[in-house]
């Protein structure tokens, strides 16, 4: 694969490097954006705005989960990075090269799956992939494209004509076409929309190879228990806007609320007065206390106090257990909270 620009001359100064200013110089590398958007505005024909003002980078090498509700604009900001629609105002540049004035090098470092099923019926696996690698003056390359569909678990349908391939399949070819150009992006458009599960795991193995290699990974999903698992940052839009882009782990330690879960040896009727500033409340029957705090600002001795104001109160509990927020409670949160402030504004 040709490395990015930028990449490559940092690579070369490593190399001429040792000790610790090379390793400082390779994490360094890490961090640079191969994806940078700056002031990114699509307004349509008819006056919709699809998005608004967005600015993003996306690091080299990342796995980066864009997540939003339907219309949210996760597709019109793909297709525009890709050169697939034109912005209204701002720049997007890949490896430094604009998307719209340097197109041809920018597209050649991007691959793209989209949602929709879009090959030509008629046409064998083989010949579409090869073809699509032709596309983008890339060399015929047969061992490429030969690993490419023993990854895609396509070999054994290599001279199957797409029409006769199951849905499953055809997407599989989707991100063969993707990948047949050796890119160094590729972005993954609801790919797990509608596949079976063994689809959905050899993809996911695929990502995770391809990203120990170098490649960068955007992708957009509904399915928020893979992003939750798959993701190095997390980008959350709703109504054309990014909301935040935050480190995986950070942000389920900013936003995480964690559920302290008292088993209760009697049930109660109600929640004693005297614990009224927990906020607690009773669940399965009033036979559970719920006790629902932020990690982040919370201290243990908040949860001693509270255990022992329960003590005080005579309230006896015979087990007790903690679970924390999963970034799908975190995302729905967030855009929850968006639209309550749109609708008074």
């Amino acid at each position: 694969m040709t490395k990015p620009r930028a990449w490559a001359a940092l690579e070369r100064q490593i190399g001429q490097s040792n000790g610790v200013a090379g390793r400082y110089l390779l994490s360094f590398a890490s961090m640079l954006p191969i994806i940078s958007v700056s002031n990114l505005s699509k307004t349509y024909a008819s006056g919709f705005q699809a998005l608004k003002r967005i600015d993003l980078s996306i690091r080299q090498g990342e796995i980066f989960a864009l997540l939003g509700p339907n219309g949210a604009g996760k597709t019109t900001l793909i297709s525009i990075i890709c050169g697939i629609v034109n912005a209204s105002e701002g720049t997007v540049t890949v490896d430094g090269r604009d998307i719209r004035t340097d197109y041809r090098a920018a597209r050649s470092l991007i691959g793209l799956v989209p949602q929709e099923l879009t090959t030509d019926a008629f046409e064998t696996v083989w010949a579409t992939v090869s073809f699509s690698r032709g596309l983008f003056g890339k060399p015929k390359n047969p061992a490429h494209i030969e690993q490419v569909l023993r990854d895609l678990s396509l070999w054994e349908k290599r001279n199957s004509r797409i029409i006769q391939l199951s849905g499953g399949m055809k997407r599989r070819v989707l991100i063969a076409k993707a990948l047949s150009h050796e890119p160094r992006i590729l972005f993954l458009d609801e790919p797990t929309a509608g596949v079976d599960v063994e689809l959905r795991r050899d993809m996911w193995k695929l990502v995770r190879s391809l990203s120990a290699n170098g490649v960068t990974i955007i992708l957009t999903t509904h399915y928020i228990e893979e992003a939750e698992e798959m993701a190095d940052r997390i980008g959350v839009i709703n109504g054309g806007q990014i909301m935040l882009v935050e480190d995986k782990v950070e942000l389920m330690r900013k936003l995480g609320k964690k559920q302290l879960t008292l088993q209760l040896e009697t049930p109660l009727a109600c929640v004693p007065a005297s614990l009224a500033d927990y906020g607690l409340e009773l669940a399965n029957d009033n036979g559970e206390l719920i006790y629902t705090y932020d990690a982040e600002r919370e201290k243990s001795s908040s949860i001693v106090a509270l255990l022992n104001d329960l003590s005080e109160a005579g309230i006896r509990f015979k087990d007790l257990h903690t679970t924390q927020s999963s970034l799908e409670d975190i995302f729905v949160s967030l855009v929850h909270k968006q639209q309550q402030e749109e609708s008074v504004r």
